[in-house]
């Protein structure tokens, strides 16, 4: 496994400091990117594979306007290994021994269920539970070929107490083996639902101009401009933030 101390330690530095905002990003030593996605929600992330994870196992960077504010890593089934929120700061980690793993391979056959147990560094263990189905649409976004899906998901404590709950569509890369969100609705346990229009608009490969940018470059107006509305929710992360 690739030295996490390294990897967090690089990116809560990145976190910290205006650079971040201005430059370009740096994948911790012995880590390569490949790819770079401009969102429509003010978002950019970066995506990168170290040499001392496992085959298949890749990471994603995910910056705003104000900065870094996310961090996960996936194997090449999709499943969510460990994840790092900066606001506020956590880290979050796959149980082992999942009921029903999640599967890449089992989705691109046309649907997927997933049953398995989170754990927080706080001692906070969740339950995730739904499926993935492709809808049988292919599509292209910024030439890149994708497969649309809709999902379900549930998160709950061990109690069975309802935490997050979320609907949509998100579009797949069998090349990648990567989910890219789409439109999707979230329900935090208070019944009430949150529309969020996530989407890919640009994919950047390293001869791209403007692979590694941290700056996003869509949406970050209207972004901006809900912030000046009054709320009391949670905001709303996209089904491959688990």
């Amino acid at each position: 496994m690739t030295d996490k101390t390294i990897i967090l330690g690089f990116c809560v530095g990145l976190a910290g400091t205006g650079a971040a905002l201005a430059g370009n990003f740096t994948p911790p030593l012995g880590c390569k990117a490949f790819l770079t996605v401009q969102t429509l929600e003010c978002h950019v992330s970066h995506h990168y594979t170290c040499m001392g994870d496992a085959k298949g196992d890749q990471w994603r960077a995910d910056f705003d306007a104000e900065g870094i504010f996310y961090l996960s890593r996936i194997d090449t089934e999709g499943q969510w290994l460990e994840s790092q929120d900066f606001f506020p700061p956590s880290v979050q980690l796959l149980d082992a021994n999942p009921v029903d793993p999640a599967s890449f391979t089992e989705l691109l056959s046309g649907v997927d269920s997933f049953d398995f147990n989170l754990t927080k560094d706080n001692g906070e263990e969740t339950r995730v539970t739904g499926f993935d189905q492709l809808t049988g649409a292919d599509l292209a976004i910024d030439g890149v070929s994708l497969k649309e899906t809709n999902f379900s998901f549930y998160e709950t404590d061990r109690s069975g107490k309802l935490l997050r709950q979320a609907v949509g569509t998100e579009f797949i890369s069998p090349k990648w083996r990567m989910f890219f969100s789409g439109p999707s609705k979230w329900n935090f346990g208070d019944d009430e639902w949150i529309a969020v229009e996530d989407r890919p608009i640009k994919f950047l490969e390293p001869s791209d101009n403007g692979f590694l940018s941290n700056k996003p470059l869509f949406g970050c107006n209207a972004v901006k401009a809900q912030f000046l509305i009054p709320t009391d929710t949670t905001e709303a992360q996209s089904h491959d933030n688990l």
